[in-house]
């Protein structure tokens, strides 16, 4: 186990750690319960289907179970390389409003930098990711391949001008699923 933060307040105990395999149930049932069947029919779950995340990343609470779960995919678009999009963030709906959300964007950034990507891009309420520095200034060029809100499409620059050239369509990029089973297989 990867512990990278850890919460003790009296409200929430919980800590922030890299995704294990025996947690990947607890995660979908989160995230059915969270946003249901319409994740399945957006423009970036497109993009994720069978794709390994370049970052995932789970909130526990004291007893372990997965109260939280952010993670990150590569992407790739015009003047844009060693990118990530951001998705899905969500946290139980028992648990919101007690900076697990907040915990895991800053924990899932963090790795991000010491990773060395270059930016991140999401599809997300501008109003909450303003806080972590995101913006749509930064995306206004990018498009996702499928219907989504102009105003929700959202940048982050890692790397100082990583973003100023940005355009076109973004792409997911990365190894797939069975990339990885192949690797393992032939070593």
């Amino acid at each position: 186990m990867t512990m990278l933060a850890q919460n003790t307040n009296t409200e929430a105990a919980f800590t922030i750690q890299v995704e294990r395999n025996d947690q990947i149930a607890a995660r979908e049932n989160l995230l059915d319960r969270v946003m249901g069947e319409v994740r399945f029919r957006r423009a970036s779950e497109r993009m994720r289907e069978g794709r390994l995340p370049a970052i995932s990343l789970v909130a526990v609470d004291e007893k372990g179970n997965v109260i939280g779960t952010v993670r990150l995919w590569h992407v790739k678009a015009g003047g844009l390389t060693d990118a990530l999009m951001l998705g899905p963030l969500a946290v139980d709906p028992a648990c919101q409003g007690l900076g697990i959300g907040s915990a895991l964007m800053k924990a899932a950034l963090a790795q991000a930098r010491k990773a060395a990507f270059s930016a991140i891009v999401l599809v997300g309420d501008p109003e909450y990711y303003a806080r972590f520095g995101f913006n749509a200034a930064l995306a206004a060029n990018l498009a996702m391949p499928g219907p989504f809100e102009r105003r929700r499409m959202l940048g982050l620059e890692l790397q100082t001008g990583a973003m100023s050239k940005a355009k076109g369509l973004i792409a997911a990029a990365g190894l797939k699923v069975l990339d990885r089973v192949s690797r393992k297989v032939a070593a």
